[in-house]
């Protein structure tokens, strides 16, 4: 076993990882083709390694495709494989009324798998999510809630990320990250902290010297330093270019909604079927 696999910042291990990266990546691709979106996971169930737990995963996304035309109900449904964070990012993109495009949500979720399969550490998955939160100005509240819902942050992590909640907006990132770091305890030996040391020397004095300023600044100089991602950023795109694929996913979901109506009224359709729970990866 790799060392990477018993980090527990990426619990399920590197091949996991590598796998959801390259899934994440084939989608991004062909829906940009605009493929249809069961085809598109048809195909990437056959190219998924069939020694990981990807193949099953996948399969209980075309059903629940097939039952309700949206992926991020069905990875709810799989905590134990998909984040809380990769679930928030999903139902962000397939929002029908949403800023947030669903192919970018899909190259964020590549980046930080891939990460992930490398050497990731909590300060690196927090700064890179967070980061991706801010860039493209998604809830902080759902959007943190999810963050700390992740299995690679122990229980100070967590305990701070949901305390972050609600403070942002209301304090700089960066003293925040600055009081909790060991540059900090090391400049104040005298103060006595309760709250747990969360990001080392470097994080500390990165973060001093970017106080009042802008965030992003912030950012750029932590994702050098520590070697995280930088994430994708949202691109301007002409109304056509991104109106096609917007339209395919929309009548592609009305389609099968309207199936499920006319098999109803028909006396032919049954719902139950939907409802037996495949087996989970």
């Amino acid at each position: 076993m790799t060392d990477t696999a018993l980090n527990p910042v990426a619990p399920l291990g590197r091949e996991e990882y590598i796998e959801q990266a390259q899934f994440f990546a084939t989608l991004a691709s062909r829906l940009t083709d605009n493929a249809p979106t069961q085809e598109i996971l048809s195909g990437a169930r056959e190219e998924a390694l069939a020694t990981t737990k990807l193949p099953m995963a996948i399969d209980f996304l075309l059903s629940e495709l097939r039952h309700a035309g949206v992926l991020a109900s069905a990875m709810a449904r799989l905590p134990h494989y998909f984040t809380a964070f990769q679930t928030y990012i999903v139902s962000e993109g397939e929002k029908e009324r949403g800023n947030f495009d669903f192919r970018l949500g899909l190259e964020v979720l590549q980046l930080e798998a891939k990460y992930r399969s490398e050497s990731p550490t909590q300060q690196g998955v927090f700064l890179y999510q967070f980061e991706v939160l801010c860039r493209n100005r998604l809830g902080y509240d759902r959007g943190l809630e999810a963050v700390a819902a992740d299995p690679g942050f122990d229980p100070p992590w967590r305990k701070w990320i949901d305390a972050l909640r609600r403070k942002i907006g209301m304090v700089d990132i960066a003293d925040l990250i600055y009081v909790h770091s060991e540059h900090y305890r090391r400049r104040n030996p005298s103060d006595i902290l309760t709250q747990a040391i969360l990001f080392g020397d470097r994080e500390g004095r990165i973060a001093l010297a970017n106080r009042k300023k802008d965030p992003l600044l912030l950012f750029s100089s932590l994702h050098r330093q520590l070697d995280y991602p930088s994430p994708p950023r949202p691109m301007a795109q002409r109304d056509d270019e991104d109106l096609l694929p917007s339209l395919s996913r929309r009548i592609e979901y009305l389609e099968k909604r309207l199936k499920i109506v006319e098999d109803e009224q028909r006396g032919g359709f049954d719902l139950s079927k939907f409802y037996q729970k495949p087996d989970r990866p």
